[in-house]
């Protein structure tokens, strides 16, 4: 075995694709979400334990780590809200748990996780989740831009604040073809019309940033920190059409 690795969103389409390839890999998977019967399903195919647990409860991160082990390789933060509003539209409440959830629970996750990440024996990593939307300004993402802008923040501060022990990097996706972005992607016109707009003109699939997880983990990247890495089809910097 390899080590254990703590996947928040464990259910979802990104933290389950990349629970299978990690335990293809060897990993042991801590699985954390609020369905329990996905958790199951991916607990199921992969050999993991599992916490049911929702990161807008500031308790659930103390029994998340009671139940993982005193023991981590790695953490993976792929938890997220897809709110799309425009700013007169968008409510304290709005702004208030899109920060929640994206940004405070990845901070609180790793902070609980911080004993067991550095008891395990040599260098390990945390990978947490950010949004091409940072780097793009998109109409209606003023709330979700702001939380997953704090994500990329939080990662170069504790890379910095952590090394060399823990590695923390993260990843931007554009849209990804997941239950959280449905509403978009099963749209035909829609989703064909959005595809265009990335220089690899197709939506993202969950396996597309869980191959980059899964490589940020291991040793293959050990001089890999305080990086957010595009996995978006070259939007974030790519222009092919006038």
């Amino acid at each position: 075995m390899t080590g254990k690795v703590l996947i928040y969103g464990g259910g979802g389409g990104i933290g389950s694709a990349v629970a299978r390839i990690l335990a293809q890999k060897g990993y042991g998977i801590h699985l954390i979400g609020r369905d329990e019967q996905k958790l199951k399903e991916v607990a199921g195919d992969t050999g993991a334990s599992f916490t049911l647990a929702d990161v807008e409860d500031d308790d659930c991160f103390a029994r998340v780590m009671s139940e993982a082990g005193p023991s981590l390789a790695g953490l993976v933060y792929a938890v997220g809200t897809l709110n799309l509003k425009p700013l007169g539209r968008l409510t304290v409440e709005d702004f208030e748990r899109d920060f929640r959830v994206n940004a405070l629970g990845a901070a609180l996750a790793m902070q609980a996780a911080l004993p067991a990440l550095k008891a395990h024996t040599g260098t390990v990593s945390a990978v947490l989740f950010s949004s091409v939307a940072v780097a793009q300004g998109f109409t209606g993402h003023a709330s979700i831009a702001m939380a997953k802008g704090a994500v990329e923040g939080l990662t170069r501060a504790l890379a910095a604040e952590l090394a060399p022990k823990l590695r923390v990097n993260a990843i931007a996706p554009s849209l990804t073809r997941t239950a959280l972005a449905k509403d978009l992607t099963d749209n035909p016109q829609m989703a064909t019309a959005i595809a265009q707009m990335h220089a690899i003109p197709r939506l993202g699939e969950a396996e597309d940033s869980a191959r980059l997880a899964a490589f940020l983990i291991s040793a293959d990247s050990g001089w890999i920190t305080g990086q957010t890495i595009g996995v978006d089809g070259g939007r974030s910097s790519l222009r092919t059409k006038g």
